[in-house]
């Protein structure tokens, strides 16, 4: 079978891998359509384990099943989580699924930017989610990341009525924005320094979209009644310092995105927490529930995540949806697809 094997950013070479063997409770999936995540770009994270198959927001369908299989047959429509966790260790029973060691060392072989992927008997069980016929195989790719904006919503404590500062404007800001209407947000504003993502944060549902080059915690004040944002999600590492100043007393700050290697959170405790009963929270990965979920807002249209895809690709280009992907402005890329099979 072909595969994309990533080198670097600016090496991903179209190689030949065999196609994987099943065994007892596992599946092969025929990849349709595999979504370019902005994690896939993080060089820093990965090149140490290069070469390999990068790939995780997948949708397709069986190929193949293994003995001891009752769930899936040949034919089925599906989308698959590369991570899942054992909904069981100590983690797990007090909802922190993002640290499960189960979910930490689950992965399919052997990535999405390939035709076929073998999927372990784990997931099988556990992270491999009937497609509804009214979602194509492109909006399945969303399945994964908006169960991650799903659960970090529900980390951060976003509530109907509550005022939300999306800080970025990716894809993954975007996703956010979308869920936080859904959801029955209050005011929702976003910041970025990019003019067409942050025309596409006002088509996903922004209120009010700001340059980051703006005073954003004034603009913000003048924006909203006097008061800075309950919810704060930063999207993007360079926005922290920024954002870390956007959040209301009483409020939270939800860190989503990676940052790099170096980066700092700029300011002091006392200036971040004496007497603001601030909440700075983390999220990762998304326990099967919410990928559940985040399926129900695809199927039903209350996201649509399709219409942030920009440019589908066939699998000899993922090159191309690297390079995209790290220099969005050229382009004006958003979403990025790679399909597989052409």
């Amino acid at each position: 079978m072909r595969v994309a094997m990533w080198y670097s950013n600016r090496d991903v070479r179209l190689e030949q891998m065999p196609v994987p063997q099943v065994g007892p409770g596992e599946i092969l999936v025929r990849i349709q359509a595999s979504g370019l995540c902005g994690s896939d770009g993080m060089e820093w994270y990965r090149l140490h384990k290069a070469p390999l198959v990068l790939g995780h927001e997948v949708s397709g369908e069986v190929a193949e099943v293994g003995r001891d299989v009752r769930r899936f047959r040949v034919g089925d429509r599906v989308a698959v989580a590369h991570h899942v966790p054992c909904n069981t260790c100590h983690h797990c029973l007090n909802g922190h699924h993002a640290v499960c060691d189960t979910l930490q060392s689950t992965g399919f072989d052997p990535g999405g930017f390939s035709e076929f992927v073998r999927v372990p008997a784990l997931q099988v069980d556990r992270g491999v989610f009937p497609l509804p016929d009214e979602v194509t195989h492109e909006e399945g790719t969303f399945a994964e990341p908006l169960g991650c904006v799903v659960r970090g919503q529900r980390m951060a404590g976003l509530r109907p009525g509550r005022s939300v500062f999306v800080a970025g404007c990716g894809i993954a800001a975007q996703l956010h924005i979308m869920t936080a209407r859904a959801l029955g947000a209050g005011r929702i504003i976003a910041a970025d320094s990019i003019d067409f993502r942050l025309r596409t944060a006002q088509s996903s549902g922004a209120d009010t979209v700001l340059s980051e080059q703006e005073d954003l915690p004034e603009r913000i004040r003048g924006i909203n009644g006097g008061l800075l944002a309950d919810v704060v999600i930063v999207c993007r590492e360079t926005l922290i310092p920024q954002a870390l100043r956007c959040v209301e007393r009483g409020g939270t700050v939800l860190f989503f995105a990676a940052a790099g290697e170096e980066d700092r959170i700029p300011l002091t405790v006392n200036e971040l927490f004496w007497r603001t009963e601030v909440t700075l929270t983390s999220s990762y990965a998304a326990p099967p529930a919410d990928t559940v979920t985040a399926l129900h807002l695809i199927r039903s249209r209350r996201v649509p995540v399709a219409d942030l895809i920009t440019h589908r690709l066939a699998l000899a280009e993922t090159g191309l949806g690297f390079h995209m992907l790290t220099h969005p402005v050229e382009q004006n890329s958003m979403k990025i697809v790679i399909q597989p099979q052409r």
